[in-house]
């Protein structure tokens, strides 16, 4: 079975599954507050960012530092969780198939579920925005170039982290003890971006990244600005020896 063909498979599978709604479910409360809370927003023009620009960098704050990350959790245990029901892991071990195209086919399907939430999120950023302007009788929304050039970073920038999750469901077949590892694994990316080594921790990446966006808006935030140097070759390396490991543990317990 070529690798196209296991990935049209498990796209399958996500379809029958409650994944995608979890993360609809995940994007429409995160942005909730927002619009609640809409006239902060006018509040924060003394610290030098216009209140669209506020608007846009608060939600996605939220949702890089935990709300997105704690998806991807949920999301990667519950497709790993797919395989193991009614044993389906064995049936697709007994045929022809490789290990590491399966793994690397679900790690696949895996970032595209990750693309599908950062897309509704960017939809729901939208039509938050186009209420509260209605409401407020101030225009909040910001040129799709803009959100797409963010949504596109914040995407990029999970990769390492999906990969470490990705990691975690594989070789941790308990799912509350994977889903509790991953959960504790995020908080503490509050405290990892305000150091020197922020690079060395794949959670944090999303949340800096958002960060240093709000530094470059905002007049007088002095947020640390992304260096892509060593940042680039530590990701790099997380992602391959994540997935190495993944590839490597991948099915051995079943096999036994």
């Amino acid at each position: 079975m070529s690798f196209f063909s296991l990935l049209g498979v498990e796209f399958k599978k996500i379809k029958r599954s409650k994944i995608l709604w979890i993360l609809l479910a995940a994007t429409v409360i995160l942005w909730l507050p927002s619009i609640f809370n809409v006239h902060l927003n006018f509040e924060m023009q003394t610290e030098g960012i216009s209140p669209e620009n506020n608007f846009f960098i608060q939600g996605f704050l939220g949702m890089s530092w935990f709300m997105f990350p704690a998806s991807m959790v949920v999301g990667t245990v519950l497709l790993s969780q797919t395989e193991r029901m009614d044993s389906g892991i064995l049936k697709m071990l007994a045929l022809p198939v490789s290990t590491v195209k399966l793994c690397l086919s679900k790690f696949v399907v895996l970032l595209s579920i990750a693309a599908v939430q950062i897309f509704m999120m960017t939809g729901m950023y939208y039509i938050s925005a186009a209420v509260c302007s209605r409401t407020q009788n101030y225009n909040f929304i910001l040129p799709p170039l803009f959100a797409a050039k963010e949504t596109g970073m914040i995407f990029l920038s999970a990769v390492p982290m999906i990969a470490f999750f990705w990691m975690l469901s594989v070789c941790i077949r308990t799912p509350i003890f994977s889903i509790g590892i991953g959960l504790a694994s995020i908080v503490p990316s509050v405290l990892v971006i305000n150091t020197k080594i922020w690079f060395a921790y794949p959670m944090s990446y999303p949340f800096f990244v958002i960060t240093s966006e709000y530094g470059k808006l905002a007049a007088n935030p002095d947020t640390a600005q992304v260096e892509l140097i060593p940042w680039i070759p530590v990701a790099l390396t997380i992602v391959i020896v994540c997935l190495a490991v993944s590839c490597i543990c991948f099915g051995q317990a079943e096999r036994r």
